[in-house]
C-alpha cells in the first residue's frame, strides 16, 4: 500500500532553488513558512532541505549530494 506524502501549508510555504556543488540545481523545493525568520532568517532551510536530501538518498541507496548555497525562487 502506498505511503501519503506529507503536506505542506502551501500558504505558509517558501521556495527555494538548491544549488549542487556537483553542478545540479533543484528548483522550487518547499520549505514551511515556520521554520524560517528569526535570527537564523533563510539558514533553516538548508537544514530542512538536507533533511529531505538524506531521506530521499536513503531510499534510493545513493549517497547525499552536498549544497553549495540556497536562494529564495524569484530572486
Amino acid at each position: 500500500m502506498a505511503r501519503k506524502k506529507t503536506k505542506v501549508d502551501t500558504s505558509s510555504a517558501v521556495l527555494f532553488d538548491v544549488f549542487y556543488e556537483d553542478g545540479q540545481r533543484t528548483s522550487n523545493r518547499k520549505v514551511p513558512g515556520t521554520d524560517l525568520g528569526g535570527l537564523d532568517g533563510d539558514e533553516p532551510a538548508r537544514t530542512y532541505i538536507e533533511e529531505q536530501d538524506r531521506k530521499i538518498a536513503e531510499m534510493s541507496g545513493n549517497p547525499p549530494r552536498v549544497i553549495k548555497k540556497i536562494v529564495r525562487s524569484g530572486k
